[in-house]
Parts: structure tokens; C-alpha cells; sequence
């Protein structure tokens, strides 16, 4: 067993990070989530030593960690909906499962034939995977049913005597940021499957809630037009408000927030604010100029919704409408009651690959 401090070291942990792969030997490496233990994900023997590893694991599948898109596309069928996620999304901290392309055996592809494919938004661990030329598993290091690994020296003291022995080098980052492990988005079926804990929280609340709205949307150009309408019989009043937004990759949140801003009188083409946090778009309302705030909280850290901006556009009098918001439910959920804000609770659900169900509570 080995330790190299990557921060230091790099270019040492790099080579040697790549003889143990090549060699079938395991390794522990930091990622934006946590630190995960990879092995050659096409060589039999170093999945063996994964599955020795993690121990009581069953039947649950191993995933597959790839330098980018293109890697990806060697082992897997990327259908519209996966192609979606890799171009708006990723890398990020996401595993989107998709059907093998026949190159990868078990445990890394599911019995239905999928495969869990992690594009990790970390500069060290993509470069590692592309000198080495081929994926590596992507599961945490941790053994199953132990706490997520944000640290080697505790990594370590945690694991059992037979796991440690199975890894070769232990490449240490210091001690992560205690994020989440990664979305896991279903894509075989080209609809998303997908579990959040704020989606939960979301949902169950929509039944104590008010439901103002439903209708079935068999277009984009649909969805635009109940953003319209929405945006007509429940904004006219002015006086700030948030409108948070639920639904999964694709379903429509953006196109959603277009008809808002086109009713409200928005000049300029709303994109999605994935990677800026907030876009800001000016219109006038009864002669003074206004703003539109739309937010998407999706690459937000825990500990980063507070410095967002968004406390200051509800200070500010604005609409604030915000995609992803069952991510931080709960916080914007009591930010709204605190500041006595009107909230409306938008929720856009799959019906098929052009059809969806939008629902407006308050």
C-alpha cells in the first residue's frame, strides 16, 4: 500500500496510478463527490478485486468512470436523452446509465444490460482516466454500508484488514468538500429514471398544497405558451415572488421560463442559467424597469445557495424563478415564509418522449 499526495506530487501519482492499472491492481482517487476505488473496468481480474473489495454488494452493479464523451461512446449507446446530459450536464456529478454496446461484462453492466457511466468533474482523476486510455469503476471507496469517504487517513482507519490489503495506492487530494454521491440518471428507455431527496421533499409537499393549474403539453411550443398563460393570470401584480421549478433533464423548465419571460416582456432569449447560477433579464413593468431572475441550482453546493444572489433579488422586488429548486426545497421553502414571499411550485413531469404533464400549486 502506497500514499502519494497528488497536490504535490502529480506527476508521480499520475505514472504510478497508471502502472497499477495496468497491472490490474487497484487504486483510491478523489472526485468532486467523494473518493471512489478504480480498477481497469475491462479487465476481469481488477473487477473481481473491486467486488472483493466492497464486500457486501450483491447484485448491485459497478460503474464505469470515463475522461469524456467520446470514451463513453466506445461502450455505451448514447440515445437522445443521454446526449442531452452529456452536453448541458456533464462533467459534473452525475452517473447516467445506458445501454452496453456488448465491450463490458458484469459486475460493471446491470442484468437489463446497463451501464453506469460517471464523466467526473475533477481536472486530476479526468486526466489520469485519459493517459491510461481506457475507464476505470467508479464506486466509492468505501465498503457497502459505511460513510461516504471525503478523507484517506479516515478511509483508511475505517476499511477492513482484507479490503486494505487490495489496494495498491491511495491517492490523496486532503479532505474533500463532504458533497453529495452522484445523481444517478436512468437513460435506457431515452426517459429519465432518477431519486433526489429534495425531489421527495418537493413532491410530498404538493399535497398539502393548493393545485391552481394542470394541463398536458404535447410540445415545447405548448410549454412555452402555459409559461404564458401562467406567467398573465399569476404575475400581473407587482410585487416579488418565486417560482420554483421541478422536473427532470429535458422535461421543459427552460421552456417553461421562456413564456414567463415572454409575457412579462423580456426582450432577449432566456437560455438556461446552468453554469452562470442566475441569468437577469430587464422588461418594464407600469413604466419601471424590472427583472426577471432565473436561477438553476443544480451545480450549487450545500453551503453555496446563500451566496447566490437569490436573498438579494427577492430584497430586491423581483420574480425569481428557479430550476432544480426541489434540490434546496426546504431552504427556499423557509426563505420564502421567513421573508413573507409568495412562492408557486411548478412541477413538469414525463408522460412520453414529446408529452408532459405540468401542474402549478401555490
Amino acid at each position: 500500500m502506497k500514499i502519494i499526495d497528488v497536490k504535490k506530487n502529480k506527476k508521480e501519482a499520475m505514472e504510478k496510478a497508471v502502472i497499477v492499472l495496468k497491472n490490474g491492481g487497484l487504486i483510491v482517487y478523489p472526485t468532486e463527490t467523494c473518493y471512489g476505488v478504480g480498477g481497469d473496468a475491462t479487465n476481469p481480474e481488477a473487477l473481481k478485486k473491486i467486488m472483493n473489495y466492497k464486500t457486501l454488494r450483491g447484485s448491485k452493479p459497478i460503474s464505469i468512470a470515463v475522461s469524456d464523451r467520446n470514451m463513453a461512446e466506445e461502450y455505451v449507446e448514447l440515445n437522445e436523452m443521454a446526449s442531452n446530459i452529456y452536453k448541458n450536464y456533464l462533467p459534473g456529478p452525475i452517473t447516467v446509465v445506458s445501454k452496453s454496446k456488448g465491450n463490458l461484462q458484469p459486475p460493471v453492466v446491470s442484468v437489463n444490460g446497463g451501464v453506469g457511466v460517471r464523466y467526473p468533474d475533477y481536472t486530476f482523476t479526468l486526466e489520469l482516466i485519459k493517459q491510461y486510455g481506457k475507464p476505470i469503476t467508479a464506486t466509492s471507496a468505501n465498503v457497502s454500508y459505511r460513510s461516504t469517504p471525503y478523507s484517506i487517513q479516515k478511509l483508511i482507519k475505517d476499511l477492513p484488514k482484507q479490503s486494505l490489503e487490495l489496494v495498491d495506492l491511495f491517492l490523496d487530494a486532503g479532505e474533500l468538500p463532504k458533497n453529495t454521491p452522484s445523481t444517478v440518471l436512468d437513460t435506457t428507455m431515452n426517459q429519465l429514471a432518477t431519486l433526489r431527496q429534495g425531489k421527495i421533499q418537493f413532491e410530498n409537499s404538493l399535497k398539502k398544497d393548493n393545485l391552481l393549474e394542470k394541463k398536458e403539453s404535447k410540445s415545447t411550443e405548448e410549454t412555452v405558451e402555459f409559461g404564458k398563460y401562467f406567467a398573465k393570470k399569476y404575475l400581473s401584480e407587482d410585487m416579488p415572488c418565486v417560482v420554483a421549478l421541478s422536473g427532470e433533464l429535458g422535461a421543459g423548465k427552460t421552456q417553461f421560463a421562456k413564456g414567463v419571460g415572454d409575457e412579462l416582456g423580456v426582450k432577449d432569449v432566456i437560455n438556461s442559467p446552468t453554469y452562470t447560477i442566475i441569468n437577469e433579464y430587464t422588461y418594464m413593468k407600469k413604466g419601471k424597469e424590472r427583472v426577471l431572475a432565473h436561477m438553476d441550482t443544480w451545480r450549487l453546493e450545500s453551503d453555496e445557495l446563500g451566496k447566490s444572489g437569490l436573498v438579494e433579488h427577492i430584497e430586491n422586488g423581483d420574480v425569481v424563478l428557479i430550476e432544480w429548486a426541489d434540490k434546496f426545497f426546504q431552504e427556499i421553502n423557509a426563505l420564502c415564509d421567513n421573508m413573507n414571499v409568495k412562492m408557486y411550485k411548478v412541477i413538469i413531469k414525463y408522460i412520453s418522449l414529446n408529452e408532459r404533464s405540468i401542474e402549478i400549486h401555490e
